[in-house]
């Protein structure tokens, strides 16, 4: 057995943004965390996602971030560059930046906030996915964005050539099957789903926690493509003490990567913007636990 065709990779993380005490961004510090990724067993990094801060970054500094990391990794990782805002003329100028800058691929995220119908959101990805021609992945994080992209919506978006994959963050496998049957590369975008995912088609990750368990995910993704399916489930289940103590925190995603990441050395400091807060003492002592427990410091 062997998954199925991967355009970005099968295991990327959407890395964090690191940050200097002034707020600025730490562009050299941000390179430094795709170098490390791409070390630990990834194939593609997506930059400016949910856990790089993007709602707080401007189109100047998301161009920025784009180019440090592309020249980090080289061609050691494909990257991928978030471009989904809750205005369409904001994501169109992003797309544009990040086709002139080189990026690999587009993550287009559903508009937060202001809630489009579907006829909106198709008419926001026809417009972000028709400015370049750099293939695309849909995102659909609807516990963020607060709309779902209806099957219906995805059975005219493929019609583009450049939408390529979705990011599934819905958790509905049966669902994410269909997707395939669209056509599109389905990515786990739930790393408490991923083996699921895997089992269901899925061609690979978008992770979180793959901040600090690259190796291991690679390792469980490996596994399962080759056909052994109780050493990727092994690997599963010696993450979950990770997974909850990555995802499953009341202040995660940025804040709890970059805890992550200064715990192995990667940063040196845990700072995000607000209005997110870094993690205190406690949150942090309970991020060491559990990865800690999982084996991975």
């Amino acid at each position: 057995m062997s998954l199925p065709a991967a355009p970005f990779g099968r295991v990327l993380t959407a890395m964090a943004t690191a940050f200097a005490d002034d707020g600025s961004v730490d562009l050299d510090a941000t390179a430094r965390i795709a170098a490390h990724l791409v070390k630990h067993g990834h194939d593609g990094v997506v930059v400016s996602g949910t856990t790089g801060e993007s709602p707080t970054t401007s189109v100047e500094e998301d161009g920025q971030i784009l180019r440090v990391v592309k020249e980090a990794v080289g061609d050691r990782a494909s990257v991928v560059a978030g471009v989904g805002t809750n205005a369409t003329a904001h994501s169109v100028e992003l797309a544009r930046q990040a086709a002139k800058l080189g990026a690999d691929g587009l993550l287009l995220v559903t508009p937060y906030y202001n809630k489009p119908g579907q006829a909106g959101l198709l008419h926001h990805f026809r417009s972000v996915v028709e400015a370049s021609d750099v293939p695309v992945m849909l995102y659909d994080v609807p516990g963020r964005t607060g709309t779902t992209i209806a099957l219906e919506t995805y059975e005219q978006a493929v019609a583009w050539p450049q939408v390529v994959a979705v990011k599934d963050a819905v958790g509905d496998y049966a669902r994410g099957v269909r997707l395939r049957g669209l056509g599109l590369a389905v990515y786990s975008g739930d790393d408490i789903a991923n083996l699921g995912w895997l089992a269901h088609g899925a061609c690979g990750v978008v992770s979180v926690v793959g901040h600090v368990a690259g190796d291991a995910t690679r390792a469980m993704v490996d596994a399962f493509d080759s056909g052994d399916h109780a050493g990727a489930l092994s690997i599963f289940t010696r993450l979950l003490p990770a997974i909850d103590a990555v995802m499953g925190a009341d202040n995660y995603g940025a804040t709890t990567a970059k805890a992550a990441l200064q715990l192995l050395g990667v940063l040196d400091n845990r700072n995000v913007r607000g209005p997110l807060v870094p993690l205190d003492d406690d949150e942090v002592a309970a991020l060491r636990a559990g990865l800690a427990a999982s084996h991975l410091i």
